[in-house]
């Protein structure tokens, strides 16, 4: 088996926590939307301290595909290169209380992986969330999380807050301030659903837990640094944040004066009830500015110089601006049965900070096993139709390369993402997963695949 060549220590981090059976399984370990519990204060109920982990390992593989020409970027066929990517990730969360309303939490992490051919290449939707993290054959270990949470009460009655990784137990306004800064995750505070949020657990193809479009903030590993403000009221949340960008494009170094490399996002939340079921509508805002190209300047210059295939990275410029915006739903139909939805859209006109992607519409459905008598397991199925900027088709079929995508031509077309999981309880707190995806025309191009990607996923928390 694949698994058994994984090096030894990736198999000991894995055994080590798959034992650890008797430990509560966070339900989205990387979600700051705080888990109510009971709508009333309970006394006796509130930590002081809160340890919590989780380990995920995934395995994939592909299949050979059509692939009648290749470039620099390109996802590669299983005949011309290893067939297996992998990914295996153990996160500590530790969180502490100190003054009144203040608490503080660090994230010790762990990651090792591969991505299909080495690199994180050759599509729009990024078939494994978990490898934004990089390619490492040795584990490497660093600090996810540093931040500091300042939460101020404005009244109307109180809620009690569940313990959850990076989350206290205790009593809360149900009207309330709170105001994070550190280093911390883009997506732990914006674009959450309830039925696809979390690659460990949920979707793992970028496109559908995530709004495809959505440029957020984010190093090679995925954190980043900054201030995130939210205002909960009655049954509407507003979060406000402005967030580090890197110095270069897709590298690790941040800017922290959060002064030249920046986003800042906007985004507000109304929670409801449909008959009784729960369900949630979100609009996000992101603006960009930072050290960037533009495709229609790279396209410029390679005619005006005569030198081809166009290169943004030659045309890279300070306090270059983007902006987008994205919908978000999510909605249950029954105890067992709950549907979502996002689009997104960003101009397209400069170089990515994230995916490939400057449109993207995806949804999908979430089943409980109750009917079948497996209520501890989950069937999803997903979709995502993702599509980039003329200024970038024309700089794709030019022979451009972007940091992720570039097959050296281009013959268009939307790239169509179709994925489905069952998550199984296997025993007490660890989950299976069974993934197949089918990404059609990756990269945007009609000449290469359907690629069709197999996997199986491993999750347990403490």
């Amino acid at each position: 088996m694949y698994f058994l060549n994984r090096p030894i220590y990736a198999r000991l981090i894995l055994c080590c926590c798959i034992s650890a059976g008797t430990s509560a399984f966070a339900i989205a370990p990387v979600d700051s939307e705080p888990v109510v519990d009971s709508k009333v204060p309970l006394m006796g109920e509130t930590e002081r301290w809160s340890i919590h982990g989780q380990a995920t390992y995934m395995l994939q593989q592909r299949n050979n595909f059509n692939s009648p020409y290749s470039g620099q970027n390109s996802l590669l066929n299983k005949s011309a290169s290893p067939a297996e990517s992998y990914s295996l990730s153990a996160t500590a969360f530790v969180g502490t209380r100190l003054w009144q309303g203040a608490e503080v939490y660090w994230n010790g992490e762990m990651f090792q992986g591969a991505p299909f051919d080495g690199k994180l290449t050759g599509v729009g939707g990024v078939y494994n969330g978990e490898l934004q993290k990089g390619a490492y054959a040795q584990p490497v270990f660093y600090t996810a999380r540093a931040f500091l949470r300042q939460t101020i009460g404005l009244g109307g009655g109180q809620e009690h807050i569940a313990g959850e990784a990076n989350q206290l137990a205790g009593n809360l306004d149900k009207n309330r301030l709170v105001l994070s800064y550190g280093k911390i995750a883009t997506l732990d505070y914006f674009d959450d659903n309830a039925y696809s949020h979390d690659p460990r657990t949920q979707f793992q193809n970028a496109s559908i837990f995530s709004m495809g479009a959505y440029g957020y903030a984010a190093d090679t590993k995925g954190y980043t640094y900054g201030a995130v403000a939210e205002w909960y009221q009655a049954n509407y949340i507003l979060k406000a944040a402005r967030l580090a960008l890197p110095t270069v494009p897709n590298t690790a170094q941040l800017d922290y004066t959060l002064s030249k490399d920046y986003s800042n996002q906007v985004e507000l939340t109304r929670t409801h009830e449909i008959y009784g079921r729960a369900g949630a509508v979100r609009g996000l805002f992101f603006q960009q500015h930072a050290f960037m190209g533009t495709y229609q300047n790279a396209l410029n210059r390679a005619q005006q110089t005569s030198t081809y295939p166009p290169n943004i990275t030659n045309v890279r410029q300070a306090s270059t601006n983007t902006w987008g915006y994205g919908l978000n739903f999510d909605q249950a139909l029954s105890q067992d049965i709950g549907i979502f939805g996002r689009w997104s859209w960003n101009p397209g006109a400069a170089e990515t900070q994230t995916l490939d992607i400057s449109k993207s519409l995806s949804g999908g459905v979430s089943v409980k096993g109750a009917s079948w008598s497996r209520p501890g397991d989950t069937l999803g199925i997903g979709f995502a139709v993702n599509g980039i900027s003329s200024a970038q088709i024309s700089y794709l079929q030019d022979g451009g390369m972007t940091t992720f995508i570039g097959d050296g031509k281009l013959s268009y077309k939307p790239e169509q993402v179709l994925e489905t999981y069952y998550s199984a309880k296997a025993y007490k707190e660890l989950f299976i997963s069974l993934n197949y995806q089918r990404i059609a025309n990756p990269a945007y191009n009609a000449a290469r695949g359907p690629v069709n990607i197999i996997g199986v996923r491993a999750n347990v928390s403490i």
